[in-house]
């Protein structure tokens, strides 16, 4: 079968592979689509710490299952799934505390095991044992149900950062992130949905997708200033900083009313972590900084319901569609910007 595999930053091949088999407890499946995800063109580019090469990548993964491990139940051959890509133990201390997207031993699809680039991948029995391998509702297509993954890690975030009825929410990032975040913040209630974006070209992409209430240039105006006279001096109740900048998350402080939340949902570069925090922004006007890493195996179920339901559409984000063997094209693409969302399909 053929793959794209990864075998050191900037050497990502796309090549034949065996045949995995379905040990017991395991499921196989046929993979339908695989989303690329911009963490897929980071690890292209400078590779990644949890990542053990040579490994097959991609973890926004649906299709069919081929075959069934022993001791497997409840599952048959040609049913449509959608498989989690964050694999908590579901037995440490932060499981057993509900925390599964901080699980202290959490493996990842792509990383630890073979992901969904591939025309077969094998879902380990551990994502079983979680719970993490969800069907596919009627009427939804794999590549919609691809895109629950990212869409499972937005719901984390906005339940971090309590998004709700009547909220300003500032997203900054204007990728699929940024777009699914515009779209489940209106989903939960808010008000009105700021996007700010750097790039104008993509700025301009995502806008005419998912029209929120302002399209803020980042290179063309001050941001904090420009929300702050959106909202008569108030602030964003959310900030929602999906990009890995520090200047957006200094910012993203400076543009809170009192009482707001700041999500931290883009991670940083490794080797520049840090940023300049006024504390007494923190203090002063109670605001919340939260964090947002990954997702649950509950988070992906509600994912697909409301991809499903059209509460927060996915299919127009989808700008592009290339086959395995055009996926180096695609990750490409992603870093170029030209894209909203990429989707392979297998």
């Amino acid at each position: 079968m053929r793959v794209v595999r990864f075998y050191a930053p900037q050497d990502v091949r796309v090549e034949d592979a065996p045949e995995p088999m379905a040990g017991p407890g395991d499921l196989l499946i046929r993979v339908r689509n695989c989303s690329i995800c911009g963490t897929d063109a980071k690890i292209w580019r400078s590779g990644h710490p949890n990542l053990s090469p040579p490994r097959v990548l991609g973890h926004e993964v649906a299709g069919e299952v081929v075959a069934l491990g022993e001791g497997v139940s409840g599952w048959s051959e040609g049913d449509r799934v959608q498989v989690i890509a964050a694999i908590p133990d579901g037995s440490c201390y932060e499981c057993r505390r509900g925390w599964m997207t901080v699980c202290f031993n959490l493996e990842l699809i792509g990383y630890q095991y073979d992901g969904g680039f591939a025309e077969l991948m094998r879902v380990p029995a551990k994502v079983l044992a979680v719970d993490g391998v969800n069907r596919v509702p009627e009427g939804l297509s794999f590549a919609e149900a691809s895109v629950a993954e990212p869409l499972a890690c937005v719901i984390n975030g906005q339940e971090h950062a309590n998004v709700g009825e009547g909220d300003t929410v500032a997203v900054v990032g204007a990728g699929p992130i940024g777009c699914m975040h515009v779209r489940l913040a209106r989903a939960r209630g808010a008000a009105r949905v700021f996007l700010i974006e750097l790039s104008q070209q993509r700025l301009e992409m995502a806008a005419a997708l998912v029209a929120p209430d302002e399209a803020i240039r980042a290179d063309a105006t001050d941001t904090v200033d420009t929300v702050r006279r959106l909202t008569d001096g108030r602030g964003a109740d959310v900030i929602i900083v999906a990009a890995a900048s520090g200047k957006a998350q200094e910012d993203g402080l400076q543009m809170a009313a009192r009482g707001g939340r700041v999500s931290f949902f883009g991670g940083l570069p490794k080797d520049k972590p840090t940023i300049t925090c006024d504390s007494n922004i923190v203090h002063y006007r109670e605001v919340s900084i939260v964090g947002a890493n990954s997702s649950s195996p509950d988070h992906n179920k509600q994912a697909l319901e409301l991809i499903a339901s059209k509460a927060v559409p996915v299919a127009d984000l989808i700008t592009h569609r290339l086959p395995l063997e055009q996926a180096i094209e695609g990750i490409h693409r992603v870093t170029r910007g030209e894209a909203i969302k990429v989707t392979i399909e297998a």
